[in-house]
Order: C-alpha cells, then structure tokens, then sequence
C-alpha cells in the first residue's frame, strides 16, 4: 500500500464528525475522533503532548488501529490511523491484521462546529461505519439523525 502523495489533513470522525454534519452539538463527548495519515502519527503525538496528552497503551483497539492520547483531566483524543493507497482510499491496519476502508469519497465530507467549516467524513461513510449491530444508544441517535437529515435509508 502507497500513501498517496497528496497530504491528508485530518478528518473528524465519530460523535463530533456527525455533529459537523448536522451543524450543531447534539450531546455530550467522552472524545474527539480523527482520521490522520498513520505517517503523521508522531507529529499528532509531538504537538499533543505539551498540552498533557499521552499515549494510552491500554486502549482497545489500539495500535496500528488507533493512537488514543489522554490527559489527566480526562480528555481524549482518538486518532484513526489510514494510509492511502493510489486511488486517494484510507486503509486503517485493525488488530486482526485485516483492513478498514474509508473510501476517498468519504473523506471528503465537510460541516460546521460552532460556526466554523470543518473537513469530516461523510455522511455516508459515517452510516456505512456504523452500520454494525448491535448500536450504543449514542449510535442510534446519531444514524436516526444522519438518516433524517440525509436521506439514508436505516437497515
């Protein structure tokens, strides 16, 4: 697998990525989920912990999967770790060895927190990550929500 050799700026995942969408803080988060080039890694790492974030080693799925950065207060920060192969798709190393796909598409979504434009992943790639059963109730709020103001069609 290639990086592709355009930069990936990050991308907000999870709870605040489908608050971007929506374009508006619907609930609480425990975290901040964002995909990175697993290249930028160190960096993320570098420019977090001044700020008192460290790695948690004890953090499932951890590595090569995610970089979980927590500081003493309680904040986290979840790094999805991708490289991209030639045709732009993010391929995130799970802990099984297989692979998670976040196709180029999908990394081109973009939205709004507290008025500010942001990159995301798209909605759809959002629905298609959360399309496991069984949900959190965090996670059927959040697709109901996506669904709704999207146009996507609950399984």
């Amino acid at each position: 697998m290639l990086d592709a050799l355009e930069p990936l700026a990050p991308r907000l995942d999870g709870g605040w990525g489908v608050d971007a969408l929506l374009g508006e803080q619907t609930r609480e988060h425990d975290d901040v989920d964002l995909v990175i080039a697993r290249h930028d890694a160190h960096k993320a790492r570098t420019l977090l912990e001044p700020l008192g974030f460290e790695h948690d080693s004890t953090a499932v799925p951890g590595l090569p999967a995610r970089l979980v950065l927590r500081d003493q207060s309680g904040r986290q920060v979840d790094l999805h770790l991708i490289v991209r192969d030639t045709a732009g798709n993010g391929l995130q190393q799970l802990d099984d060895g297989t692979w998670g796909r976040y196709d180029a598409d999908g990394l081109e979504g973009s939205g709004e927190i507290a008025g500010r434009g942001v990159a995301c992943i798209t909605p759809e790639l959002q629905f298609s990550h959360h399309s496991h059963e069984p949900w959190t109730d965090k996670d059927q709020v959040d697709i109901t929500r996506l669904a709704e103001r999207f146009g996507l069609a609950l399984k």
